[in-house]
């Protein structure tokens, strides 16, 4: 379990930073997200929580893990919304932070750089098994790093890869048990096989 840094040990050294939490589908990582802001918020620091606007599977206005644990958020279109939008939020909470645009890496930076805790969450791979657009990069300029895993859906293994059921070639499809499923890299390889 991830435990906040104290960081902010002088007062006069007020230092931001970045986590990144990533994974595969049904890994948890929104849950993650959820238990560290409501961490921040149980400390009553001012927290701020957005995701992108297109993502509106369970909620337009809420956070929602896929064990049902929601936090209210701020669906916006585009990165540069969040920064005029955060006030004076301490913690900001960034949930499916692979839709946005690659503004995002700006944005986190400068959040960071300004003594802003920022906390994202994100799928690090595609539904080939390919990094996510530039999840690497926003992985580079993090302080922390945490990697979450799923169970594999066909073995019981320990999931790392997010499996499309559907014939759909875009990288990005919305979708829930219906759409992808977890697996461990054997029973990933496997289904990329069968569909070749």
């Amino acid at each position: 379990m991830f435990i906040e840094p104290n960081l902010r040990a002088n007062p006069k050294h007020q230092a931001g930073w970045l986590e990144v939490i990533c994974g595969c589908m049904f890994s948890g990582k929104t849950e993650e997200l959820i238990r560290r802001v409501n961490r921040a918020k149980i400390a009553k620091q001012e927290v701020a929580i957005f995701k992108p606007s297109m993502d509106n599977r369970y909620h337009s206005k809420h956070v929602i893990s896929h064990n049902a644990n929601a936090i209210y958020s701020v669906p916006v279109e585009s990165s540069q919304e969040i920064l005029a939008r955060v006030g004076t939020a301490t913690v900001v909470g960034i949930d499916e932070v692979q839709f946005f645009d690659e503004g995002i890496i700006e944005v986190c930076t400068c959040l960071a750089n300004s003594g802003v805790r920022v906390i994202v969450a994100g799928l690090d791979m595609d539904y080939r098994g390919m990094p996510f657009g530039f999840m690497p990069n926003l992985m580079a300029v993090a302080e922390f790093i945490t990697k979450v895993h799923a169970i594999c859906m066909q073995c019981g293994g320990v999931a790392n890869f997010s499996y499309r059921l559907v014939a759909a070639k875009e990288q990005v499809l919305l979708g829930e048990t219906d759409a992808y499923e977890a697996r461990c890299r054997k029973c990933f390889l496997e289904g990329q096989h069968r569909e070749e």
